[in-house]
Order: C-alpha cells, then sequence, then structure tokens
C-alpha cells in the first residue's frame, strides 16, 4: 500500500528584496535558500500531519546558481519518503524572475529557462499520533 503523503508537493514564491544583498553582484548568500526551504518544509508538515514539524537534518545541499537581489525565487518541496515520525523533502530553489539593471533601474524579466539556484534533501520529524 502506498502513502498518499508520497509525492506530495508544496512550492513558494518570494522576491528577493535588495536588503537581503551581502555580496558584489547583488549576490544574497546560500543561507537565504535554507531559510526558504524551511517556510516551504512547515507548509508540508501542516499538510502531511497537521503539525508544523521540526527540521531535523540536511543530508546534502548543492548551490548551483548565483541568487540576486531583484530575483523571484520558486522554491519547490516533495516528500520522498514516510516514516513513523520523519518525512525526507527533496528541494529545488529556481530563479524565475532576474532584474535587468542594465535596461533600466527596476527593469525585470521573466526567464524563459528558470536557473537552479540550490537543491538539497532534509529530514523532518513531526510528533507521534495522537
Amino acid at each position: 500500500m502506498t502513502d498518499a503523503r508520497l509525492g506530495l508537493t508544496v512550492t513558494h514564491r518570494r522576491y528577493v528584496p535588495y536588503s537581503h544583498a551581502h555580496y558584489a553582484g547583488n549576490l544574497v548568500d546560500g543561507a537565504y535558500a535554507l531559510g526558504l526551504f524551511g517556510d516551504v518544509a512547515t507548509e508540508v508538515c501542516i499538510r502531511t500531519d497537521g503539525d508544523e514539524g521540526l527540521f531535523a537534518s540536511y543530508s546534502d545541499v548543492q548551490f548551483r546558481g548565483a541568487m540576486r537581489a531583484g530575483d523571484v525565487v520558486e522554491v519547490t518541496a516533495t516528500v520522498t519518503r514516510v516514516g513513523t515520525r520523519s518525512r525526507t523533502i527533496d528541494f529545488e530553489a529556481r530563479v524565475v524572475c532576474r532584474g535587468r539593471p542594465d535596461r533600466g533601474e527596476s527593469a525585470a524579466e521573466v526567464l524563459e529557462t528558470p536557473i537552479v539556484a540550490v537543491t538539497a534533501t532534509g529530514t523532518v520529524v513531526v510528533p507521534p499520533p495522537a
């Protein structure tokens, strides 16, 4: 019997404000994506178990592309394993829109092909069933 929670996918989108840029070129540190992964994992736990759950660990994190202030980032979490109290989740953060200061101060574009910025696999835990 297959657990109906397997394959559940939750997606959030967020504009990356300029106040989060820490490096030259308006780059945002990788921890920004990990914070977004925590937010989307919380919704996964609410949907699967009716509880916010706790993030226990990451087994893999890969920084693959730049995230910049002015980007719109789409973060997706997919449940890949369901244990008694733990859930394994695959995460992906993609840049779907990017600022274009070369075209004007507030210019931006929707990217034809999103940029995969960060991928990860993590484990969350939830309380035992009542």
